[in-house]
């Protein structure tokens, strides 16, 4: 059974761009696990707001996706750009 997920990332002010790099990075990385499905990257008009759309094929999936490489490499190396704590809603297709 798929696992869907929606991640908020918010930029601090000016630092948009440099973000945006790291998530095309995660992108990148994330897109070629076995298990994702989907791994869509947004930008708000607010420009300092990114949302993730996901789709993981198993929850086996998505823990080993939690502890790849390039997630943790991610958090660490984007403290600095971003502001608050990343959100992420685990959340189910209305039909």
């Amino acid at each position: 059974m798929s696992i869907y997920l929606t991640a908020l990332i918010k930029s601090k002010p000016g630092q948009a761009e440099a973000l945006k790099k790291h998530l095309l990075e995660l992108v990148s990385h994330s897109t070629q696990e076995a298990a994702c499905l989907q791994y869509d990257l947004h930008q708000a008009d607010d420009e300092n707001t990114f949302i993730f759309h996901e789709e993981w094929a198993d929850a086996a999936g998505l823990d080993l996706h939690n502890t790849q490489p390039h997630i943790q490499q991610f958090i660490n190396n984007t403290a600095h750009l971003r502001n608050g704590d990343i959100i992420i809603y685990k959340t189910q297709p209305v039909k």
